[in-house]
């Protein structure tokens, strides 16, 4: 393994410096998914320089292709290894200790590091994920709620579930956390209990309340805001624009985030994105929010960027198959039996970005 890496980073200095880019691999790291090397260059070689012969290293390393983005200090070249191993959520569940509330797993990061995402903290308040078919955006979505309930009581955590194809959500149906008759899939359904959201945000903003947080996992939006029409897109409008004070948060996978398609305004109240593959580097631009981040790239299953303020970090999602879903619900439920919250008596009425 020591010789082919060195191998591999003598080729890169070569492609480089047959450019007239003076650079020196300084070291790097593997990880399950990828080997990332650390690339030194002269003060003032502009990223975009090294960006412009991505497929002239991939060439010279043999690979499929490479990204090349701004590290700290530096610049990485990160090559997709062709076996990649999953990272079992489980084993990163026994891995976290002393998680703040709120706080859902994402997966692990280039250094293998777990990256938490806290989703109630005023730098997220609600979040869009985008990727193509096979990006692994359903299985991200599942990751999130399934570790938000992990770590929290129904008492300060609770779901709501929206998928028109029930398939995407439907295993996290039994949760105790979940709220009123599981997945919410009919028309009608959706537009009704979008509104009710509406309304207990009403009443919280009145009585100061914000707890325990809402949590609304929304799986293919475009599809929730087709079926559902202006009434449906009327009530997400308002939850992402002051649903946050009240402690309701939206999160929303769609294949195309596009104005066109979500409405300038939804559209624009989503500080985090979590971008998988997409099809071009339009659509990178228009999923990310910002130019550049290389998404149309990543090579799927599971690989993403997470987007917030300007900062791009890639990370692999935790695998979370059915049996694995199964077995945390069962946990989960054998704590107690759940209690009666705010939200259950009203309802019938009415990325901080931590690493750990």
């Amino acid at each position: 393994m020591r010789r082919t890496l060195d191998i591999q980073a003598d080729r890169i200095e070569m492609v480089l410096a047959s450019h007239r880019i003076q650079a020196r691999v300084r070291g790097g790291r593997i990880t399950p998914q990828a080997i990332t090397f650390e690339l030194m260059t002269p003060l003032g070689t502009r990223v975009r320089r090294v960006s412009a012969l991505a497929e002239e290293l991939a060439l010279a390393l043999g690979v499929p292709q490479v990204q090349v983005r701004r590290g700290k200090g530096y610049i990485e070249i990160e090559i997709p290894r062709q076996r990649c191993k999953p990272v079992p959520v489980e084993r990163l569940l026994s891995r976290i200790t002393r998680i703040p509330r709120v706080t859902a797993l994402l997966g692990v990061d280039g250094e293998g590091i777990p990256l938490l995402l806290r989703v109630d903290s005023p730098d997220v308040a609600h979040v869009l994920v985008a990727g193509t078919t096979g990006s692994g955006k359903t299985i991200l979505l599942r990751l999130i709620g399934i570790t938000l309930a992990h770590w929290n009581r129904q008492a300060h955590v609770q779901l709501v579930l929206v998928d028109p194809k029930r398939r995407g959500l439907a295993p996290l149906a039994r949760l105790p956390h979940v709220w009123g008759e599981g997945v919410y899939a009919r028309p009608e359904a959706v537009v009704a209990v979008l509104e009710r959201l509406v309304a207990l945000m009403e009443h919280r903003d009145r009585v100061g309340q914000s707890w325990p947080r809402v949590i609304v996992l929304v799986d293919e939006l475009a599809e929730v805001l087709h079926l559902g029409g202006r009434a449906a897109h009327q009530a997400l409008v308002r939850l992402v624009q002051r649903g946050r004070e009240a402690g309701i948060h939206v999160v929303a996978a769609t294949q195309k985030p596009a104005a066109s398609i979500l409405g300038s305004v939804l559209k624009g109240n989503f500080p985090v994105r979590l971008v998988g593959r997409v099809a071009s580097a339009d659509d990178a631009r228009v999923a990310a929010g910002i130019a550049g981040t290389g998404a149309e790239k990543l090579r799927g299953r599971g690989a993403f960027l997470l987007v917030s303020g300007g900062d791009v970090i890639p990370f692999q999602t935790a695998y979370v198959d059915g049996e694995a879903i199964q077995r945390l619900v069962a946990q989960i439920r054998a704590r107690g039996r759940p209690t009666v919250t705010e939200i259950g008596r009203r309802a019938r009425r009415l990325l901080a970005i931590s690493k750990g």
